[in-house]
């Protein structure tokens, strides 16, 4: 069923756990998502980043199939907009029917990115998701070695009205190993600090015990794309090694399956989390 993200996000927070949040490359995401959030019997998010968008040339066509996948589950998924930097695509994305965006306006200064962000959660009215960017780093928040402080998050939130936040705590987007060392003390101070759920990006980097003790330290929504494509891509590896098939059934079926489980697994490791 097609629930909002602040309605899934809220739940969360208030119980101390985690809700995963997976990244859309096409269909085949969604549904494999869904199909593992189903066999997990828990709440989950779909995204789509603004690169997907680009990919698709459009938010339209993959906008569309997310709302309907996340329609006919029979469990409660949320369609959010991720990491997008212009505001026409959030305006689109709201315009469609999306639960919420991730507007990224990390690269910029500080002032400019409180600005540029406080506008969006003012023009729009969804749940806005944003993250604080490091001054003049290109890979913003997650940029190595960068840690987010306490304080200038709290001022963050309460100038810009942002309903979550992403902190940088030791994690970086596409990593393709599973050793990513968080700092657990900081996540729980910025969680005492900071009065809206927390956003651990470059999730995929983090093994099963990682997530769990990151969500009973304070961590919120836990997004995960590369892990995912990771089993998708060796799954249709697999068939085509293997088979002399050129129906794209033989090999996305397959990939789709694979998603799911991961996705179950994983909605399962975030749940048994709870904030201590």
């Amino acid at each position: 069923m097609l629930t909002p993200t602040a309605e899934i996000v809220s739940a969360a927070y208030a119980a101390g756990r985690g809700v995963g949040a997976f990244n859309v490359i096409q269909v085949e995401h969604a549904q494999g998502i869904v199909a593992g959030a189903e066999e997990a019997g828990l709440p989950v998010i779909l995204q789509v980043s603004e690169n997907t968008v680009d990919y698709h040339g459009g938010l339209a066509a993959i906008g569309a199939a997310c709302l309907a996948v996340a329609r006919e589950a029979s469990v409660p998924v949320a369609v959010h907009l991720d990491h997008a930097t212009r505001g026409d695509l959030v305006d689109r994305a709201v315009e469609l029917g999306f639960g919420s965006v991730m507007f990224d306006a990390s690269a910029l200064p500080y002032e400019e990115n409180v600005a540029a962000t406080a506008e969006v959660v003012r023009r729009t009215g969804v749940f806005v998701e944003a993250e604080l960017g490091e001054v003049g780093g290109k890979d913003g928040v997650h940029a190595p070695g960068v840690r987010t402080d306490p304080a200038e998050a709290a001022a963050y939130v309460a100038t810009t009205g942002v309903h979550a936040l992403a902190v940088a705590v030791g994690t970086s987007h596409a990593m393709l190993t599973r050793d990513a060392a968080l700092d657990f003390g900081l996540i729980a101070e910025l969680r005492a600090a900071v009065p809206v759920p927390l956003v651990l990006h470059g999730s995929s980097g983090v093994a099963d015990d990682g997530l769990t003790e990151a969500v009973a330290a304070g961590m919120c929504k836990i997004n995960i794309a590369t892990h995912l494509n990771k089993a998708f891509t060796a799954e249709v590896r697999r068939v085509l090694t293997t088979s002399a098939t050129v129906d794209p059934r033989a090999y996305l079926r397959p990939a789709r399956t694979a998603v799911g489980a991961q996705v179950a697994h994983l909605l399962r490791v975030l749940h048994q989390g709870v904030l201590s």
